[in-house]
């Protein structure tokens, strides 16, 4: 069995995030999802439109979504995938390069951004209306 693992905060989940999903588990036949937690948030300086919990159990809903589990700080990669024995991880390709230091514990994968579509833009549409 080949595990996928990936990272994020998957606040207001869009179309994007749902083929960003579908294609990480495309490499694999299980995929484990790290979501921020809102401590985490708070230290990146981001503000999630939904807390934790529900972002975990939207995320849990999908059906590319093996396992959620928290991030609590960016050094948590290297265990987490010994932890949940990943092959491969992938990432947004916003990310290239970021994450290259983790091929020395699996394959790291950089996928293409769904174009058009964004958690910022989608926030402001939200709060305006």
């Amino acid at each position: 069995m080949k595990r996928v693992i990936t990272y994020g905060t998957f606040d207001v989940l869009h179309y994007g995030h749902i083929n960003l999903l579908k294609r990480a588990r495309s490499y694999g036949d299980y995929l484990v999802v790290v979501l921020s937690s809102d401590e985490f948030n708070k230290i990146k300086n981001k503000q999630s439109y939904y807390p934790y919990e529900q972002r975990k159990i939207i995320l849990e809903a999908c059906r590319y979504v093996d396992l959620v589990v928290p991030e609590v700080n960016w050094e948590q990669k290297v265990d987490d995938i010994k932890k949940y024995y990943a092959d491969i991880f992938v990432m947004g390709d916003d990310w290239r390069g970021k994450f290259d230091y983790l091929n020395n514990y699996c394959k790291v994968i950089y996928l293409d951004r769904t174009p058009d579509v964004c958690s910022t833009t989608t926030k402001q549409h939200l709060k305006s209306n």
